[in-house]
Order: structure tokens, then C-alpha cells, then sequence
């Protein structure tokens, strides 16, 4: 779902990034709820149910519902798919992962992340490959400092996860978001430390690495949404929305005091 442009960059306020902290506080709740959910049985349908409740009843509203015309509240991408999977009546099963990327929008201000979660004891391929992502999200988020590079970003990614065997996702990146739901810069999962535009105090940015176990080719499905490896190996994606700030990047899609966890 990348709707940026050519447009500058923009900072935000210490009040700003609070009330993007707001916003990103309700995904986490609800990105909670839903990795709780997520047991075999379940339909991802009744994810994307469950997920537009939670939020309606913490006072906000989804993110992505109707954006260019996305059908429904969550992005819920099963094993091959990469991102964008159309929640359905498909049956979760043990042994699935299921990317879960989700959005909210509360008083005028956007959040945005996204987790991968195994439904049951995941095969070993598959938990390394969720650990691998999430670790390279990490590196990613480390790189987000002020006087750093765009690209600082994408190269932390992008050696971490190929050192390990894994390819990353071209065709989709991250962005910025604030008052809407994508934002210049872009912000890719690859590319040359060093380049593009330099990060400054007050920019607030979703960094989100997909990665593949096979290659890194995708192909979009007739639903117009739904993108799958071209090699039908297992995808992964992790996301968080962060700010730059004088002392480091600030995760606003976790709650103060709770750290994310690397493996």
C-alpha cells in the first residue's frame, strides 16, 4: 500500500509524536488480541473481525479499510504470501505463519505494524526465518538515527537477513506516516549505507523488512492485493513505527517499558 510522492519529508512535534504513540499504542492492543486469536481453527475472517472491534472500542478507527480500495481492516498473509493476503474463511492450520499487518488512524494520526506468528510449534525452518526477520527489523530500527542515511536503514536489513541465507522483498518498502498513512520517504529493506536522505530529529517512520526463504521475486494474485513468493517459499514480514529522536530511535508501536525482543 504505497502511497508516497515526491514531497518533503516531514518532522513532528514532541505533541505529535505523543499522539502518534497514542495510535500506535491501539495497533499493539490489538495486534496483541490478534496474535492470541491466531490458533488453528481460527479463519483469518474472524482475525479481521476481531481486529475492527478491538479497535472501534479503544476509540479508533482502522487504517486500512477502503485505502485504494482494500476490502477489509487487517492484512493477514498466510505462509507464501508476503503481505496484503485479503482476510477470507481460510482455516488457519498448525504448523501455518500468518503475517499480521494492521493499522489504525486515532484523532487525525496514523500508526502501522506488523508481526508474524506461527500458528502452534512452527516447522524449525519457519522459526528461524520469523527470528531472522524480526532480528533484522532490529538492525534496521538500530540504523535510525539522526545524522544517519536512509539507506543506513535498508543495509542493516539487507546484510543481516542474506547472511543468513534469506533474500529480501524489492517491491515493497516502508514509508513515512503521521497524518496519513504513508508519507515520503520511502524506506527500503536493501540498499548502500550511506545514501539517501538523512535522518532528522522529528521524523516518524514504519520500517517493515519482508523476507523470504527462497528468493526474493513476488507476484501479486488476481485479487489485486494478495502478493505471494514466485518460488512459494515462506515469507515473513515484522514492522514497526518509530520515531528519530535526540536519544535514538523511539519505538511508538510498543508500550513504554516494554522492550522488543530480538532471538
Amino acid at each position: 500500500m504505497d502511497g508516497t510522492t515526491r514531497e518533503r519529508i516531514a518532522t513532528r512535534s514532541a505533541d505529535d509524536i505523543a499522539r502518534i504513540r497514542e495510535a500506535g499504542l491501539v495497533v499493539w492492543e490489538v495486534l496483541e488480541a490478534l496474535s492470541a486469536a491466531a490458533v488453528a481453527g481460527t479463519t483469518t475472517l474472524e482475525l479481521d473481525r476481531l481486529a475492527a472491534d478491538r479497535t472501534r472500542a479503544l476509540g479508533a478507527e482502522p487504517a486500512f479499510l477502503g485505502y485504494h480500495g482494500y476490502p477489509a481492516c487487517l492484512c493477514a498473509s498466510v505462509n507464501d504470501e508476503v503481505i496484503h493476503g485479503i482476510p477470507s474463511k481460510r482455516v488457519l492450520r498448525a504448523g501455518d505463519v500468518v503475517g499480521l499487518d494492521y493499522g489504525v488512524v486515532l484523532r487525525g494520526w496514523y500508526a502501522d505494524s506488523a508481526r508474524t506468528v506461527a500458528v502452534g510449534q512452527p516447522p524449525p525452518e519457519a522459526a528461524r526465518l520469523l527470528a531472522a526477520t524480526r532480528n533484522g527489523l532490529a538492525s534496521a530500527i538500530a540504523a535510525a538515527r539522526a545524522g544517519h542515511r536512509i539507506g543506513d536503514i535498508g543495509a542493516a536489513v539487507q546484510r543481516y537477513v542474506e547472511e543468513r541465507g534469506y533474500s529480501v522483498v524489492r517491491d515493497f518498502v516502508g514509508h513515512g506516516i503521521g497524518r496519513r498513512l504513508h508519507e515520503p520517504p520511502q524506506v527500503p529493506n536493501y540498499g548502500r549505507a550511506g545514501s539517501g536522505a538523512s535522518l532528522r530529529v522529528g521524523m516518524v517512520l514504519a520500517i517493515e523488512p519482508m523476507v523470504n526463504a527462497g528468493g526474493c521475486e513476488v507476484e501479486t494474485l488476481d485479487d489485486g492485493w494478495t502478493a505471494r513468493t514466485l518460488d512459494r517459499s515462506l515469507s515473513a514480514h515484522f514492522e514497526h513505527t518509530i520515531a528519530v529522536t535526540e536519544n535514538g530511535p523511539e519505538i511508538l508501536t510498543l508500550p513504554p517499558g516494554v522492550e522488543f525482543r530480538v532471538e
